[in-house]
């Protein structure tokens, strides 16, 4: 996917960047134009990641971080150190495991609430400062699911984290208004490594394409698109909303085989 160069010169921060979604936005943004602060749990495959940026003749920062025990201000340290800026964050890092009803506990719950809004809350704490000094560039890109407008089974915790982080979105947009615009993307069934079962399973696989209008998974691309036009002026009109990039859904492609109670 190749962009033109919207993005020339600002700095971004992704998280969860080391592979599928992360990886994809990380390089769609640094095909517009943008040098790269990467963030994930393995530095190997940031470091792959950095090396296809590097390759685009942008810069790239690595920094291997848990963000669900580290300060994410270290990543605003290092696009500081090295772009002296920040205008981009994209908060990728998330997810829960599928579970029945009766098997989740109240601890998962709370616990996947702090990974995937508490995290992105406290990285944006941490970015909106250095963003501010900067004068109406400023864009928070947080990744939400397309589960939170049509729900499914043994996905409580998930639907219920994702659908926090679209209002969170909303409201934090609010709040940062007008100097910082906040949006969201919710992505419908993207083909990541998370997702090679599904490839794997022709059943499954089948019925997900026959439930998606569009009858074919996402890629990483996809998405990136739609980061790109949300991280550029092309949207500066754009703040508070969640971008549906989803194939089409109206409702889950993905039927988890649980009996009724």
């Amino acid at each position: 996917m190749e962009h033109s160069e919207t993005l020339l010169g600002r700095a971004a921060i992704v998280t969860g960047a080391g592979r599928g979604i992360g990886a994809g936005i990380a390089i769609g943004l640094a095909d517009a134009g943008a040098d790269i602060v990467l963030a994930a749990r393995s530095a190997g495959q940031l470091d792959e990641v950095a090396e296809q940026i590097r390759a685009r003749g942008r810069r790239a920062v690595t920094v291997p971080i848990d963000l669900a025990k580290d300060d994410p201000a270290a990543l605003v340290e290092h696009a500081s150190a090295e772009f002296d800026r920040l205008d981009i964050v994209v908060n990728n890092v998330g997810g829960a495991v599928p579970k029945p009803f009766l098997q989740t506990s109240v601890e998962e719950l709370s616990g996947a609430f702090a990974f995937n809004v508490g995290t992105a809350h406290a990285l944006n704490l941490a970015a909106v400062p250095k963003m501010l000094e900067r004068d109406g560039t400023g864009s928070i890109i947080n990744i939400t699911s397309s589960i939170t407008s049509h729900p499914g089974r043994a996905f409580v915790v998930y639907g219920t984290v994702k659908a926090a982080l679209a209002h969170y979105t909303r409201m934090a947009a609010q709040d940062l208004s007008p100097r910082i615009r906040v949006n969201g993307i919710a992505p419908g069934s993207i083909h990541t490594p998370a997702l090679d079962y599904v490839a794997a399973n022709d059943e499954v696989r089948n019925q997900m394409l026959s439930r998606t209008p569009m009858r074919r998974l996402g890629t990483p691309s996809d998405i990136a698109a739609a980061a790109v036009f949300l991280a550029s002026d092309q949207s500066s009109y754009l703040t508070g909303k969640i971008l549906e990039v989803d194939g089409g859904l109206v409702s889950s492609n993905f039927l988890m085989p649980l009996p009724d109670l």
